[in-house]
């Protein structure tokens, strides 16, 4: 496969900030803030915690499915660009219902149909990279796309809480800045990446459509859905055992994260009792990712030179320890400097991890694969969901002390700790 240039990978992943400026300003600043306008506060970790479970749980069966229905995909413009077009144009549309929002069923139709239709798009996007890159450039490439998702970060933590009107908890106006941003993006990967007409891919067992034809014959266009659920999730752990660790590792390292992540707006809001959280959310998420992106860059570089089992030991250890940090901050210049710590770790996490799993990821079946790689990255963002339950029924049995949010940010700890087990049982492949 031809060496890529630094134009073609960044056009490549493009995308991907229009993804991450989506998803980064709606779970951790529109819905915390918008809820609140329908919501008793006692219950606002709760109902945040469930409806974001239920959108998560959609999304971590319908990337997979959408991947390895890519793979299967036959069309003279590629096997992946149809589907990501597709998840697009439906993305606009939710979004749309959700800066109309009137209430809390219109917020949950908005929401539950972006998971839907962003990804359909999001597991063919992720099938480009290891079909128009060459393994010796993987590492750079996953630094480029991890360096993309948290530039859009910056973008969105500074931009969000301030088109937000504090009062009323307005988000028209960031969610019309979310939808340019992602067709924009959009626009680039789509029209700038060429793929070859494609034809469907043989598998072991082969994938009737709803005539009765299998891929490769006349007419297969259209699978039989419940046929590709099947082969999509059939795993058998004798093959490609290494990936399905990676799977878990991941799993439990962002369960330790995204439990933070997804509360940290009422816990600004309850324990340090900043001004206006929605904006101090976006600050605080900023500064702690402008240390992130640092690390992603050198993240990539260390990946390639040596290997990225390594760096994701000292990702995991790196984030342990400054998630009980966090814990002992008393002021928002406190916290964002031990926050800055578990960012690092993040950053370096998120290469080498995305790095590995293109490695490990059959060729032939890469949009299944990564797509696969949603059961923990979904997954684990819908079970850090439930935690808001919890959090509630601690935080009301001794009203004041908050021993919810404590227990969030020991729990998250012990995850990330305990993902080095999983780490050790991760085969490299050699050269």
């Amino acid at each position: 496969m031809k060496k890529l240039t630094l134009p073609q990978l960044l056009i490549l992943n493009a995308y991907w900030v229009g993804i991450s400026f989506m998803w980064n300003s709606l779970h951790p600043i529109i819905l915390p803030a918008v809820l609140l306008n329908f919501i008793p506060d006692a219950k606002k970790n709760t109902w945040l915690g469930m409806l974001t479970f239920a959108g998560l749980v959609i999304a971590m069966v319908v990337q997979p499915l959408a991947g390895a229905l890519s793979d299967n995909w036959h069309s003279r413009w590629g096997r992946r660009r149809p589907l990501i077009v597709i998840g697009t144009i439906f993305d606009f549309a939710f979004l749309a219902i959700l800066g109309a929002a009137g209430g809390l069923t219109w917020l949950f139709i908005g929401y539950i149909g972006l998971q839907f239709s962003s990804n359909l798009a999001h597991g063919p996007l992720q099938g480009l990279l290891p079909d128009r890159v060459p393994a010796r450039q993987l590492g750079t490439a996953s630094s480029l796309k991890t360096f993309m998702d948290m530039a859009s970060l910056v973008i969105v933590s500074l931009l969000a809480g301030r088109l937000m009107d504090s009062s009323t908890r307005d988000a028209t106006l960031i969610l019309g800045v979310v939808l340019a941003i992602l067709a924009i993006s959009a626009a680039i990967t789509i029209f700038g990446t060429k793929e070859e007409p494609s034809t469907p891919v043989h598998s072991e067992v082969g994938l009737p459509n709803a005539s009765g034809a299998t891929a490769g014959e006349p007419g297969s266009q259209l699978i039989d859905l419940r046929a590709l659920s099947r082969e999509t999730f059939r795993i058998n752990f004798r093959e490609n055992t290494a990936y399905w660790w990676l799977i878990a590792e991941r799993a439990l390292f962002l369960l330790g994260i995204y439990g933070i992540q997804s509360f940290a707006q009422y816990y600004l809001q309850d324990v340090l009792r900043v001004p206006d959280p929605p904006k101090q959310t976006g600050d605080l998420l900023a500064a702690i990712t402008v240390g992130l992106v640092l690390f992603v860059v050198i993240g990539g570089w260390l990946t390639d030179r040596f290997g990225a089992k390594k760096v994701l030991y000292a990702a995991t250890i790196i984030t342990t320890i400054g998630m009980p940090l966090m814990l002992l901050a008393r002021d928002m210049s406190t916290l964002t400097i031990f926050a800055s710590i578990v960012g690092g770790g993040i950053g370096l996490f998120l290469t080498s991890n995305w790095a590995l799993a293109n490695a490990l990821a059959p060729s032939d079946q890469a949009g299944k694969f990564l797509g696969l790689t949603n059961l923990a990255t979904a997954g684990s963002g819908a079970l850090a969901r439930l935690e808001g339950p919890a959090i509630d029924a601690l935080n009301n049995a001794a009203p004041g002390q908050w021993m919810g949010y404590t227990a969030l940010f020991i729990f998250g700890a012990v995850c990330t700790f305990a993902s080095l087990f999983l780490l050790s049982k991760i085969q490299t492949p050699k050269g």
